[in-house]
């Protein structure tokens, strides 16, 4: 039987419908065996370019390809550092490359990355791009938004509502490409056997709320649930580019443990079954018990 891989992915990004181009670009990295994943891990990443023209298309493409270049290029041993300096040396490239074209020197991008490996996941972010995590039923959202309104909304300068609706709700603080040392956050979580991340970019959360975004991951296969969520941006205006990735963390000890087609744990099965046995026997030794007093006594009558 083949090994199951321990993550079920799905990584997509949409135009929307009423932006001219996609700014908006995703892309991800999965170990080949396991000598490669305790090398690198599961790497996905979702960015949120920024800039006139194309610019914003280019940066976010451009940032993302040099990040993985980073990363694989890479040994180091913490994780989250690993994926933060692959995206500050991708800010460094990016900087370079648009003071090299003029007309080009805004080009920026926000960018959310996660790698998982051995049981735990290391997410980086910097801008509002997001990422969730889903456990038995419950959303909540790991990276805190680097914007304008969530600084007004941690002040206490403006309410939920007020933020929700604010006209400067797209300026966003920290980016890759702004600054020569943008803040990047890195977050470390511990993954339990049907964990799901969800990576996003505003494009999503200006259309669909939290709750609805809990219910749809929870319900749905990582593939359904991307196209679910795009959809549902894109029928409610679908006013910005849109991505999703959604990342179910199945490890391989735990998908043999089900029975395809039942969802019925094999021990549970087994366990099941050795108890109709010992009642049988249970049943067996009864009788047999029975039949030899009974002889007994109608020996001894006698």
């Amino acid at each position: 039987m083949a090994k199951q891989q321990p993550v079920e992915a799905s990584m997509r990004t949409h135009q929307g419908r009423v932006r001219n181009n996609n700014q908006d670009f995703v892309a991800w990295r999965e170990p080949s065996d396991t000598a490669d994943e305790e090398k690198h891990g599961w790497l996905y990443i979702l960015a949120d370019g920024a800039g006139g023209m194309d610019a914003g298309e280019v940066a976010s493409r451009f940032a993302t390809e040099r990040t993985l270049h980073h990363y694989l290029d890479d040994d180091e041993p913490d994780w989250g550092r690993r994926l933060q300096e692959a995206m500050q040396k991708a800010n460094a490239d990016l900087r370079e490359m648009s003071a090299r074209h003029e007309g080009n020197n805004r080009m920026a991008t926000t960018m959310v990355a996660v790698v998982i490996v051995g049981g735990r996941a290391y997410v980086a972010n910097v801008g509002d791009s997001r990422a969730y995590f889903w456990r038995e039923g419950v959303l909540s959202q790991v990276t805190k938004d680097q914007s304008l309104v969530a600084q007004l909304l941690d002040e206490g300068a403006i309410t939920a509502e007020e933020a929700a609706v604010h006209p400067r709700r797209n300026v966003i603080l920290f980016s890759l490409g702004s600054e020569r040392t943008p803040k990047i956050d890195i977050f470390d979580l511990e993954l339990e056997a049907d964990d799901r991340l969800l990576l996003c970019s505003d494009g999503l959360t200006r259309h669909v709320r939290d709750d609805e975004i809990e219910t749809i991951v929870g319900q749905q296969q990582a593939s359904e649930a991307t196209d679910t969520l795009i959809g549902l941006a894109n029928e409610r205006g679908g006013q910005d580019n849109v991505s999703v990735g959604v990342l179910h963390y199945r490890p391989a000890v735990e998908a043999a443990r089900v029975i395809s087609g039942m969802g019925r744990p094999v021990e549970e099965s087994i366990l099941a079954g050795n108890r109709i046995l010992l009642w049988f026997y249970t049943i067996f030794l009864a009788i047999v018990q029975t039949v030899i007093i009974l002889a007994v006594w109608w020996m001894l009558r006698f």
